[in-house]
């Protein structure tokens, strides 16, 4: 019998069940097999480790932890153990223990390499950039390995970016890294690309221009090879860094002989080249241009070049489009400098739609000339059209009247024309018959180019899809118009395209856009899910969902997608730590500045602070009905009034506002205005959710005070500075409503696929923001009672009684809001009131802030009762006169109660409605619908009622709970 090559430690076999057990996600007989090992070898530290990951995955997190921290406080070396506390820990989201783990662990074994370079990891994983330095120095005293040296320099560098001062950056951190460096430089013990890009990235952070040139240039430079053109890349930027404009035109003129295609170069180029021209550059009489070649100085030269780049590429068999475009990208620029007339380079018109018959068949052509398009006058669009049209291969088809394309080439060139057509702005022109005549059109030719993608799979687009977005877009312009028919017809047309097309996401997006703008969010959680984003389209496109979910009362929908969005920005952090480690390992220390300003984009994302707030908001909302509660709630998340964990300063807005297909003219396009604007009114809007939740927040903190009138007892239990709290916060909402007030006066119309409006105007208009702030004033002066006790305090009881009255009249007001069809059905087509489903849900989160704070003055009221009664049984009289703040309780809550029975009623009758509704009886009146539209115009009203309907039973059971809860505020 063979000899085995390694004898198995014991221990290992004995762990074996237990660990199958974890992986196979079996935790209670992990444990149980656990607790039998330990048994038998109570020393067997490993086991105990792995009893507390299963302790840890079934719930148990604090005796996990405890078990851990006995194993962790006797500082084991076994490998077993240590990564198996690692792991525990990383699953407890505590990665600062694992870092005390390894210290340990150093300390008792100072020369293994494997735990000083774990440590490293841990360091790395928290950010201790100066202990990470201190570790891998520590390592390479040990093991002289390359790698661990520049590891060190790596985090020097990143103790430069974190330093909160920038001279102590640049004094101290990147000047050492670079003393560091140079002595291998010396000592000739650079070995890979990645230790000179490490040098090059210190020189260029301690603005080293030219030595950092020296080093790319010089022989160092010359392990720079894992990159296409990296070097030539690393110079370039140098060169336009020390405003070297003779080589930068040099290189770019040598790189653009080599590949013509690279318009990277082109601009680089034309920007060195009028920068010459602007300074009067003239070459050397004796020595040669540069130290890259030969500089072009002048347009003529500019003209001869581009002119011979075209004639070169004309030779090739394989057309490339760079140099044509560089000719209309200089004329330009010419044009901007007022001088194109002496240089006659051609008719912008005339180069383009030579451009268009040699490249109009490749889905880029369109892209390629919109950035050229401002060339034309505007008295000559509709000619260019119709030359363009003239050399597409179209001929009649069957009946129809219209030309149809034979081939995908030519489908793809009329495709291209007819989105020039809509950028030039030739259909906004249009009236209503014509505009639904090009629709007729469009889905027309759609349906045609479905021919031509028979063989397609699923997750292939069709080749004529963006004629069925085009005639969207035209029915967007009629909806804007005032055609309410016209919406529907959108929402026909994007269903039908994706029966055909079921991975388009620009069908799926628009889908989405739509059916919430009819206020129907059913449809959209498919939708979005079908979408299948991945990872920072959680932040970028996230807001399309997140935006409608709880504002058109779904909020089981809600609830999950705000939970979809959290697991990715919480998992940001742990993420972009391995990804760090990852970068280190293998020498990319290039990306992990990159790595942590990602990192801290994502952390200070706006849509990460809404969906935080508006998470907790609707926790509370779908959990808290009484004070305790309410109390147990706010504990479990953490939230503390005086605690506010929105960066304000750093927000940022990493929302891809261009993310659906726009083929707008430039004034009716998303601008950057907008973009401005929209974050302005939604950072106002954050400001007073955030304000809204620190206030609910508060209300338990309000304990009823034993001795009311000792005003130092309250001081020192912390109720009185916690009544402060309140007050200031309150102070800050009237601002934050204030500045939203002013906002919207500006009456700002973003364009219909631009950022959708935040739920501020309605959150003003219905009276939900008046009623919001009431109650939290109502909450200073039942304070103020508790403090000052019944007696004397008959002025207090009156504005008390005063607020309750506004209240019950605000909320009946708000309620009245919220009356009307939710559906209805005009002239044989469907009107939604979208409006009325956001004031439903205002409604519901209004009156739940009215029983939070009702159910505080209850807290409040009832010792009063409590103590009046037992004077009553003292003096033994029939009757003691009850202070009217009871009487005026008790009719405000009675009042409630009716009042919210009233909507629950009125909610009943909207489900009959929806339920009654009759879709069959529904049809566009307009006679563009086929047979085959037909089918999905009623799937369509299907989904919209169904969604209303779903909307409105959940509404209802919510206000059903806080009903209950209501009868049980009696004193």
């Amino acid at each position: 019998m063979a000899a085995r090559g390694h004898v198995q430690d014991p221990n290992d076999r004995r762990l074996r069940p237990i660990y199958d057990y974890l992986d196979n996600g079996n935790n209670k007989m992990a444990i149980q097999q656990a607790d039998k090992l330990l048994k038998k070898h109570k020393d067997l530290h490993c086991a105990k480790v792995l009893k507390a990951i299963g302790l840890q995955r079934t719930g148990k997190q604090d005796e996990a932890y405890a078990v851990a921290q006995e194993v962790a406080a006797l500082e084991p070396t076994d490998d077993n153990s240590l990564q198996a506390l690692t792991i525990l820990y990383r699953e407890m989201h505590r990665p600062e223990l694992v870092t005390k783990l390894y210290e340990a662990a150093v300390k008792k074994v100072p020369n293994s390499e494997e735990y000083h370079s774990h440590l490293f990891m841990a360091y790395a994983r928290v950010g201790e950039y100066k202990k990470m330095q201190q570790a891998l120095m520590a390592l390479y005293k040990i093991v002289p390995k390359n790698p661990y040296y520049f590891w060190s320099v790596m985090s020097l560098i990143m103790q430069s970016i974190s330093a909160q001062d920038e001279n102590l950056s640049k004094t101290m951190f990147l000047p050492l890294a670079e003393r560091m460096v140079e002595k291998m430089v010396k000592e000739d013990k650079i070995e890979a690309e990645a230790e000179v890009e490490l040098y090059y990235m210190i020189l260029e952070r301690l603005e080293k221009y030219k030595e950092a040139l020296d080093v790319v240039r010089g022989k160092l430079g010359e392990k720079l090879t894992s990159e296409l053109q990296s070097r030539e890349n690393k110079c370039m930027a140098m060169y336009k860094k020390l405003c070297r404009w003779p080589e930068c035109n040099a290189l770019s003129r040598r790189l653009l002989l080599k590949n013509s295609d690279d318009w990277q170069f082109y601009i680089t180029y034309f920007d060195s080249l009028f920068q010459l021209i602007d300074e009067s550059w003239t070459p050397p009489l004796e020595e040669q241009h540069s130290l890259e070649g030969e500089v072009h100085y002048s347009i003529e030269q500019a003209v001869n070049f581009v002119e011979e780049r075209i004639t070169e590429e004309s030779k090739n068999s394989r057309p490339l489009r760079g140099p044509y475009l560089a000719k209309l990208e200089l004329i330009r620029r010419l044009r901007y400098r007022g001088c194109n007339d002496e240089y006659k380079l051609g008719d912008p018109e005339e180069l383009m739609f030579q451009y268009f018959k040699k490249f109009g068949e490749k889905p880029c052509c369109f892209t390629d000339l919109k950035v050229f398009v401002d060339l034309l006058p505007s008295s000559q669009y509709t000619k260019f059209i119709s030359q363009l049209l003239e050399v597409i291969p179209l001929s009649a088809a069957g009946e129809s009247e219209i030309a149809l394309p034979a081939n995908i080439k030519a489908l793809q060139q009329h495709l291209c024309v007819v989105q020039l057509s809509r950028l030039l702005g030739i259909y906004h022109t249009m009236d209503k018959k014509q505009k639904l005549s090009v629709v007729r059109e469009f889905m027309l030719r759609y349906r045609h180019g479905l021919e031509f993608g028979k063989s397609c799979l699923k997750t292939e687009l069709q080749f004529s899809d963006y004629y069925c977005l085009l005639a969207v877009h035209l029915l967007l312009d009629l909806w804007l118009e005032g055609e309410e028919t016209a919406v529907w017809q959108c929402l026909t047309l994007l269903e039908e395209g994706l029966a055909h097309s079921p991975s388009n996401a620009q069908f799926k997006l628009l889908l989405i856009r739509i059916y919430c703008r009819l206020g129907a969010f059913e449809p959209v959680a498919e939708l979005y899910s079908s979408l299948d984003a991945k990872h920072i389209q959680h932040d970028t496109i996230g807001y399309l969902l997140t935006r409608y979910a709880e504002s058109l009362g779904h909020y089981a929908a809600a609830s999950q997608s705000c939970n979809f969005a959290l697991r990715f920005f919480h998992s940001n952090q742990k993420d972009t730590s391995e990804h760090i480690i990852q970068a280190y390992k293998y020498g990319a220390f290039e990306k992990i500045p990159e790595f942590i300003a990602f990192r801290n984009r994502l952390n200070s994302s706006l849509h990460f602070a809404q969906v935080r707030t508006e998470r907790m908001l609707l926790d509370l909302l779908l959990e808290a009905n009484i004070s305790t509660s309410l109390e147990e709630s706010i504990k479990s998340m953490s939230l503390s009034p005086e605690e506010d964990d929105i960066p304000w300063k750093d927000l940022r807005d990493n929302r891809d506002l261009t993310v659906l297909f726009n083929w707008d003219p430039k004034g009716r396009d998303i601008s950057e205005e907008h973009r401005k604007l929209s974050l302005e009114e939604e950072t106002v809007w954050l400001r007073i959710r955030s304000l809204t939740l620190r206030l609910v927040s508060g209300l338990p903190t309000l304990s009823h005070t034993i001795q009311p009138k000792n005003s130092e007892k309250t001081a020192e239990n912390g109720v009185s500075s916690k009544i402060d709290t309140i007050r200031s916060l309150l102070q800050q909402l009237e601002a934050a409503v204030d500045s939203g007030k002013k906002f919207l006066e500006q009456k700002i119309q973003y364009p219909v696929l631009g950022p959708p409006p935040t739920r501020m105007a309605g959150f003003f208009s219905n009276g939900s923001c008046q009623c919001q702030t009431s109650l939290f004033y109502l909450v200073s002066d039942i304070y103020e009672l508790d403090t000052n006790g019944l007696e004397d305090s008959a002025e207090i009881q009156e504005r008390i009684g005063n607020s309750f009255k506004s209240l019950v009249e605000r909320l009946t007001d708000l309620f009245n809001k919220c009356k009307g069809d939710l559906i209805e059905v005009r002239d044989g087509t469907l009107k939604t009131h979208p409006n009325l489903l956001e004031n439903l849900v205002f409604f519901v989160e209004t009156i739940s802030i009215a029983l939070w704070v009702s159910s505080y003055c209850d807290g409040v009221l009832r010792p009063f009762k409590s103590n009046l009664q037992k004077k009553k049984k003292k003096k033994k009289e029939s009757s003691v006169a009850m202070p009217p703040v009871f009487t005026h309780f008790l009719d405000y809550v009675n009042e409630l109660q009716t009042l919210t029975s009233n909507v629950i009623d009125h909610i009943k009758g909207l489900e009959i409605i929806l339920t009654a509704l009759k879709l069959e009886e529904l049809s566009l009146k307009d006679s563009l619908l086929l047979q085959e539209e037909k089918k999905f115009t009623k799937t369509v009203q299907e989904k919209v009622r169904s969604s209303y309907h779903h909307s409105v039973q959940e509404i209802g059971e919510l206000l059903k709970k806080r009903l209950d809860t209501i009868k049980k505020l009696k004193i």
